[in-house]
């Protein structure tokens, strides 16, 4: 009886062991855009709206309010007008959609885009030492600025 009381309980200690790595953060190689989307969550976790809407205004991390005016954010000073506004995005573009926007711009509409890839490797030339091979949001940063665009309705 102890052997098999053993044996289930490492049979489900491994099973959840490959479950986390499952639905771990996918790095951002490994990120695949196919036509215009990132098809699935990068971390296996549901984004969180109201964290992603902290990292959009933040000036340190997405600081997304430097380019893109959302009424939502009325209470944030400064907002961009190099983006386009962004009320109704959630209208526009399906979350994919929106996904493969945050992970790498470049990618969607073209290499000219100032906006730039927020969960890359592929970030061009002459970047900072301290800074090669680091991304600027995480990929759970990245899935809850997602959530947060996908409230955005008209």
């Amino acid at each position: 009886m102890v052997f098999k009381t053993r044996t289930w309980l490492a049979t489900g200690v491994a099973i959840m062991a490959s479950s986390a790595v499952a639905f771990g953060e996918m790095a951002p190689g490994d990120v695949k855009i196919m036509d215009m989307k990132v098809s699935g969550s990068l971390t296996g976790v549901p984004g969180d709206p109201a964290e992603g809407r902290k990292v959009f205004a933040d000036r340190k991390l997405g600081n997304c309010l430097a380019c893109h005016a959302v009424s939502d954010q009325s209470d944030q000073q400064f907002h961009g007008e190099v983006g386009p506004e962004l009320d109704g995005v959630a209208d526009r573009w399906s979350v994919d959609e929106l996904r493969a926007i945050v992970v790498n711009s470049k990618a969607i509409f073209s290499e000219q885009t100032i906006m730039p890839g927020f969960y890359t490797l592929d970030v061009g030339i002459n970047v900072r030492k301290d800074l090669v091979g680091k991304t600027i949001l995480t990929a759970q940063q990245v899935e809850d600025v997602v959530a947060y665009l996908a409230t955005l309705k008209e």
